[in-house]
């Protein structure tokens, strides 16, 4: 079938041409994420430190790869342009000149997320308008490619601008990055599966790893540790923003999925413990592992902390994770200090030789776990700062 003019202009504008990407992730998690990315051996090898995550630049195909592969981000960006203003009518000129059309879809949703610093232009609203009014006149007034439906897809527009520079990007991911598209349901407040995944690095996991989940809650750890093992990618099992994009090529992704699922490792070693005193939580993990074998990998056994005996799993050292409950459903202050301090006495016990990484919601629990090589960092989660401690028992 013949291209249409606007075809052949994505083509040569868009997916011929390299492009600048953003990959935000939590405080104190950028290394870990320029590691994954320098793993991902993009086009470019252009990556750049940036505030609240990581710039890296590559062709489109780099973006899905991104996108399916690393596991430490929230959202990927795709910048688009960047421009001063410092008016309304300087802003209206800059946005008329962006070819909007190439990506956005005839008649789809817009979402706009603006915001400003030390900007003459500081009123979000009348920003996110005046940008809205220009890329639907633009989008209506676009060539459709032959056979197009009227569109119901939805685009996410971030606006940011400070000291009057503007920088425009579209969401690439959709859904943020941690939702792997595996976990149905869950218990409690979860701990998010890229802060899971960094906590397990940084307790040194590696996919050799026996791993021992006492406090498994509906399986996060188990789960990302199964998919290391498994080299499934994090992104595998679920849909992404750039699918919606006019320049996306169905038949590349098609290809990228296909090359990874080549990769998976299905000869599975049952080295991976997951338990949990609570009824709900072993039914929540036992419909969570349903998906890629999980089931054959992960076992699975309600049962208390303090009664598990890592001699009677596995002859193998390894890795315990814990993401022990707190606040309200441990008690007050001292019944929290408490339940801290007889886990480490367990642990001090029963795991000699194992290496650790466990949550804690205050700083002063750490007090009582004297361990080697021990390493504390903070973490922000679901609007408290929370604190990872890493050892060998």
């Amino acid at each position: 079938m013949k291209k249409t003019a606007l075809e052949k202009r994505i083509k040569r504008r868009i997916i011929a041409k390299n492009h600048t990407f953003f990959a935000s992730c939590a405080p104190g998690l950028k290394n870990l994420l320029i590691q994954e990315i320098a793993n991902l051996n993009l086009e470019s090898k252009k990556i750049i430190t940036k505030a609240g995550g990581v710039e890296f630049s590559g062709k489109l195909h780099d973006c899905y790869l991104a996108n399916l592969n690393l596991r430490i981000p929230i959202r990927i960006l795709m910048r688009i342009n960047k421009f001063k203003a410092d008016n309304f009518s300087a802003l209206e000129k800059q946005i008329e000149k962006i070819d909007f059309e190439l990506f956005l879809r005839t008649g789809a949703d817009l979402n706009f997320h603006v915001s400003t610093t030390k900007s003459k232009l500081y009123h979000t609203k009348a920003i996110a308008q005046r940008v809205e009014k220009i890329i639907i006149s633009k989008l209506l007034n676009c060539e459709k490619p032959m056979g197009q439906k009227q569109s119901d897809f939805t685009h996410d527009i971030f606006i940011r601008s400070e000291n009057n520079n503007f920088d425009i990007s579209l969401d690439t991911s959709g859904d943020l990055l941690y939702k792997r598209g595996i976990k149905k349901d869950s218990i409690h407040a979860p701990l998010r599966e890229n802060l899971a995944f960094a906590a397990l690095v940084f307790a040194g996991y590696s996919r050799n790893d026996v791993i021992i989940d006492p406090m498994c809650g509906s399986g996060t750890f188990s789960l990302e540790a199964s998919m290391v093992k498994q080299n499934i990618p994090p992104g595998f099992a679920r849909a992404f923003a750039f699918q919606s994009f006019q320049c996306f090529r169905e038949q590349k992704w098609n290809y990228i999925k296909n090359q990874a699922q080549n990769k998976f490792n299905m000869d599975i070693q049952n080295d991976i413990f997951a338990s949990d005193i609570d009824k709900k939580a072993i039914d929540a993990i036992k419909q969570n592992i349903k998906k890629f074998n999980f089931n054959k990998n992960i076992n699975i056994v309600q049962k208390d902390f303090f009664d598990i005996y890592p001699d009677k799993l596995t002859k193998q050292k390894g890795v315990i994770v814990l993401n022990p409950p707190y606040g309200k459903r441990i008690g007050n202050r001292s019944e929290i200090s408490y339940f801290y301090n007889e886990i480490g006495k367990k642990l001090i016990k029963d795991f000699k030789g194992w290496r650790l990484g466990i949550v804690m919601p205050e700083k002063r629990l750490l007090k009582n776990y004297k361990f080697q090589k021990t390493m504390i960092r903070s973490f922000y989660h679901g609007g408290l700062d929370i604190f990872l401690l890493t050892a060998i028992i």
